[in-house]
């Protein structure tokens, strides 16, 4: 074992309370990619708050979306469990809120945790104030924030969308179909364009040591955040460091034949001004280092290059050697000043 994966799984053995030493974290992103982001950052840093994108519109969500003109809550229910700390309390909310129902009913396939939030979403009139109340609930280690407060659609510009013409670019309306279309995704908007920020999300944006963006599925779950212009704009202005986590394979669809320095040119064709500190990546899934680093250095960035796949997987993350890359880069790129 490694002296950075033995220090990082010291740190994991308590729960870490926000306080000096250590660092303020922001994560962007949603669904799967940002929940290993954050089961890896709680356990280096007890000041941690998730920023989640607000544009699912499948499954449970969907449905609670469309019949209720609410925001999407499966990725901030996600955020939230993947919060949870690893004792008994932890777990059994994390795997609670997760749970789906069964049956043929109106409840088949809704998630506990996505009725949850709605409820004290219509009980409080406010949801910054619900998922904090839920995640007080959960014991969660960080906050979770919806990077808008108003629903959004996800369009996309896509080449090949329709098998039979092969060079027309369609455009393809939802998250849902984004991340599943068949043909190259060229660009991605939001609609409407200029939606608002939410405003604690700015300040946690401009008040961090580090910002993480990624993993994720990159053109429904990660460039999005890019998309909201307050949101960008902090992230311009932040004296934060920013590290861009690679994912660990092409996702089907959505990124299919991406290669990593691929990933960096779609974000800055959409964000081109945005520039990034480091770039993490697992070095077992970049055939081409040299490519990689020529990218991140017009990015502004190093690659760091870290084994962060799960044994035996190739595209899940391992928590633990997540959190050892993540704590090796915030210790050894230095800082802005004293932890607070």
């Amino acid at each position: 074992m490694s002296s950075v994966t033995g220090r990082s799984l010291r740190l994991r053995r308590r729960r870490l309370l926000p306080g000096k030493g250590q660092p303020k974290v922001v994560a962007l992103g949603g669904g799967m990619g940002l929940s290993a982001s954050l089961t890896a950052l709680r356990r280096i840093t007890g000041d941690l708050t998730a920023v989640v994108t607000v544009a699912d519109d499948g499954g449970s969500s969907g449905r609670l979306r469309a019949e209720l003109d609410v925001l999407p809550p499966g990725d901030l229910r996600k955020a939230l469990a993947a919060l949870c700390g690893d004792d008994e309390w932890g777990q059994t909310w994390a795997r609670v809120v997760q749970h789906r129902f069964a049956g043929e009913g109106e409840l088949h396939g809704h998630a506990v945790g996505n009725l949850l939030i709605v409820a004290l979403w219509e009980q409080l009139g406010n949801h910054v104030a619900a998922l904090d109340l839920v995640g007080k609930l959960l014991g969660a280690h960080g906050r979770v924030l919806p990077m808008s407060a108003v629903p959004l659609r996800l369009q996309a510009q896509v080449r090949g969308h329709d098998p039979g013409r092969p060079d027309r670019v369609t455009t393809v309306v939802g998250q849902a179909t984004v991340a599943l279309t068949r043909g190259e995704v060229l660009q991605v908007r939001l609609d409407p364009t200029d939606p608002p920020a939410v405003p604690e999300a700015v300040e946690a944006v401009l008040d961090a040591d580090w910002v993480v963006l990624g993993p994720g599925s990159w053109f429904s779950s990660v460039i999005p955040h890019l998309l909201v212009p307050e949101l960008l704009q902090a992230l311009a202005e932040t004296r934060a460091r920013k590290v861009l986590s690679l994912n660990l394979a092409p996702q089907p669809g959505e990124t299919d034949g991406f290669s990593p320095q691929r990933h960096l040119e779609v974000l800055a064709r959409h964000a081109p001004k945005l520039t990034f500190d480091v770039v993490l990546a697992d070095e077992d899934a970049v055939p081409d280092q040299p490519s990689l680093r020529e990218a991140a250095e017009r990015l502004g960035g190093t690659v760091e290059l870290a084994r962060v796949a799960a044994a035996g997987h190739t595209a899940r993350h391992d928590p633990e050697r997540l959190a050892a890359a993540y704590d090796r880069i915030f210790r050894m790129h230095g800082r802005i000043g004293p932890w607070r």
